[in-house]
């Protein structure tokens, strides 16, 4: 399960989810996160089901951000919940055996817990200053990257403002994925945008 982890492709706001998810899926991408903040209920259900249809063709897992029922409704692999989302207790408990609870951390204690409750993943972040997204708080860098692996047992995905440049860092530190938006979202070709950040996780040079 945990090479699923590796890249995790987010949907934008305002791109064609199925089109971002179909380049990021052909570039090698093992999970798409599908966030659409200002979609209607029924709209994130069609594209639910559409996205599960594709990444299921790619091996891949299709993880609905914040909306559990869209989850269940569709049969997509698992929910992300943020901290003042749904409890990571009560979707493990809504969601059928084997589907994934992932949980985004800011502090080692979020993770901690997050991790007790149930999560399979922690999306550990904002790492880098990002602008997909308002933060009220400084971007922890690299070295948190460290400090989360020696709290929590479960994978940690890196998220926020993550590049092709300053992926690498991020993997000497020990992340076991990372989670983008605009560097497959906003590339010329984002299909070998994907490919580029996968092969970054099979270069020795990158690991410490």
């Amino acid at each position: 399960m945990i090479e699923h982890y590796t890249l995790c492709f987010i949907t934008s706001e305002n791109g064609n989810p199925v089109e971002e998810a179909e380049a990021a899926l052909q570039g090698g991408a093992g999970m798409i996160q599908l966030r659409r903040k200002n979609a209607s209920g029924r709209e994130l259900f069609e594209l639910s089901t559409a996205l599960i249809q594709r990444c299921h063709a790619h091996n891949a897992l299709l993880i609905v951000n914040d909306r559990l029922d869209i989850a269940l409704a569709s049969g997509a692999d698992g929910v992300h919940v943020g901290q003042d989302d749904l409890p990571v207790t009560t979707a493990r408990q809504l969601l059928p055996p084997g589907r994934i609870v992932g949980c985004s951390a800011y502090s080692i204690d979020e993770a901690v817990s997050a991790e007790r409750d149930g999560a399979d993943y922690i999306g550990a972040g904002h790492i880098f200053e990002t602008g997909s997204k308002e933060k009220h708080d400084p971007p922890l860098g690299p070295p948190a990257i460290a400090r989360f692996k020696e709290a929590v047992s479960i994978p940690i995905i890196a998220i926020g403002g993550i590049t092709e440049n300053n992926a690498p860092e991020i993997i000497r530190h020990g992340a076991d994925g990372i989670a983008v938006i605009s560097a497959i979202a906003a590339s010329s070709d984002p299909r070998h945008a994907a490919q580029r950040l996968m092969h970054l996780f099979t270069t020795d040079t990158n690991r410490s």
